[in-house]
């Protein structure tokens, strides 16, 4: 486990980062770390309008980068150090990844004052897809469960 100064360390760099992708006009000011056994081994920021990609937030490009350096698709026994509370997708991916512990400075209220409001995003994760602001119709529902039973019955996959 990490002492304070080290804390502190981690998360100054992903504030740093975020501060120096503003500085650059690459994206929005995020930034995050990837720490593995007291030593930061990937880092990102946010490179969403640089990329033209909604999915390039500071979490998504160093969770892409640590598990490059790791050769692994989850971050076990790794720490994400975030400038910001993770948005929903960024939580999300997080989750996906499997750290073992998420570190964040600002809040999601810091960022909604900011105007980057993932509040709204968070309210329509718990409405009814029919309900949410963007319009969501299932339908061929049957096809794609048989890929799924397909899936549980294959010898070949590789659980995730």
């Amino acid at each position: 486990m990490e002492s304070k100064n080290d804390r502190n360390r981690f998360m100054a760099e992903a504030i740093r980062l975020a501060g120096c992708n503003l500085a650059t006009g690459n994206g929005g000011p995020f930034g995050a770390v990837v720490v593995k056994d007291g030593k930061i081994i990937a880092g990102g920021s946010n490179q969403v309008t640089v990329n033209n990609d909604p999915t390039a937030h500071a979490e998504i490009v160093a969770i892409r980068e640590a598990c490059t350096v790791l050769n692994s698709f989850q971050l076990d026994d790794c720490e994400i150090y975030c400038s910001c509370e993770p948005c929903p997708m960024c939580l999300g991916a997080i989750y996906w990844a499997r750290p073992k512990k998420i570190y964040f400075a600002a809040g999601r209220k810091d960022a909604a004052e900011a105007g980057f409001d993932d509040d709204f995003i968070y309210r329509e994760i718990s409405l009814n897809p029919a309900d949410r602001a963007i319009e969501a119709e299932q339908f061929m529902q049957g096809e794609a469960v048989e890929v799924f039973r397909k899936w549980k019955e294959s010898e070949n996959k590789i659980e995730y």
